[in-house]
């Protein structure tokens, strides 16, 4: 079974370089920065998180992510401000990103309509010299002998609105349709491609202490199908968080790629904690334990309980 893995994973990366160039997340509706730059300075409270996440666990070479972002607001709430750092593993592909975001804020009766700019560089490494490859002849000159890397550079732009009771946003985060290519002989045959994405959400007092907030994350890649992360979540006492999504795409069996579930705790007033787990609908389930992602959220300076100018009392989208 084993050695069915690393053919299984490079069939994964052909795909993710071809399609999903971005790492993908479960937990969308606290990680907004590393989708839309417009979403910078949208919580009163400067804001830092991490999160860790691994797909297909147990299956060798699989796709592993980590990131850590920060965003505030500036000069009297009009601008907002930020930048992540993701690392993502797959195969014996490495990448590291580092973006900055900026947006700037018009405020409006309800809420504020955000535009943003993402520049960003990116690292790829891909390691050659990895161990688990095995070439059925012994030289093969198509076949690089030694560690590759490359580092481009491009931006995004999004917008986002924040109101009440709700909250929508759509971007483009990569514009430039970069050669991501490692040969030597100069080749094209990898690029970056157009990425377009757009997400929403609603919240609902379905009592005096539990809100409902169904939200949905909506992805293009081109020349790949549409995809869709389909969520409701739910906040108990301003404390306690659970929610189920049902990611869309995967194979052709028509079942969807998997569905997610998610549980978190506000610990304190300024620390949140979330854990999400994923169960594949796809053939691929056959040979993983499901994907896992954690997530750590600090709040600087939480707003007070009759601050009026937050999106909810609940927060449960921030």
């Amino acid at each position: 079974m084993q050695k069915i893995y690393l053919p299984i994973i490079c069939c994964c990366l052909y795909v993710t370089l071809q399609a999903q160039q971005e790492p993908q997340y479960t937990q969308f509706m606290f990680n907004k920065l590393a989708f839309n730059p417009a979403y910078a300075g949208s919580f009163e409270s400067p804001t830092i998180m991490a999160i860790y996440r691994s797909q297909w666990m147990g299956l060798e070479g699989a796709p592993e992510t980590q990131i850590i972002s920060y965003n505030q607001r500036a000069a009297r709430n009009r601008v907002g401000i930020g930048g992540h750092l993701a690392r993502n593993t797959i195969g014996i592909t490495r990448t590291l990103t580092f973006n900055i975001d900026y947006a700037y804020r018009v405020p409006l009766r309800r809420g504020y309509l955000s535009a943003g700019v993402q520049p960003s560089i990116r690292h790829l490494y891909q390691d050659w010299t990895d161990p688990r490859l095995n070439a059925s002849q012994k030289f093969d000159g198509a076949i690089p002998t030694e560690p590759k890397s490359k580092i481009v550079a491009n931006v995004g732009f999004g917008v986002f609105y924040t109101g009440y009771k709700w909250y929508a946003g759509a971007a483009a985060p990569r514009l430039i349709n970069n050669s991501i290519d490692f040969a030597d002989y100069g080749g094209n045959l990898s690029r970056e491609v157009l990425h377009l994405n757009a997400m929403g959400g609603l919240t609902f007092d379905v009592a005096e202490e539990l809100v409902i907030t169904p939200q949905v994350l909506l992805k293009y890649v081109a020349n790949s199908p549409f995809d869709a992360d389909i969520n409701i979540s739910a906040l108990f006492r301003n404390k306690f968080y659970g929610g189920l999504t049902y990611r869309t795409g995967g194979d052709t069996n028509g079942t969807g790629e998997s569905v997610d579930a998610l549980a978190g705790i506000q610990a304190t007033e300024n620390l949140f904690f979330c854990l999400s787990y994923d169960i594949g609908l796809t053939r691929l389930r056959k040979y993983n334990n499901g994907s896992v992602e954690a997530m750590v959220r600090w709040w600087f300076n939480p707003p007070a309980p009759d601050d009026t100018e937050k999106v909810d009392p609940g927060r449960p989208w921030q």
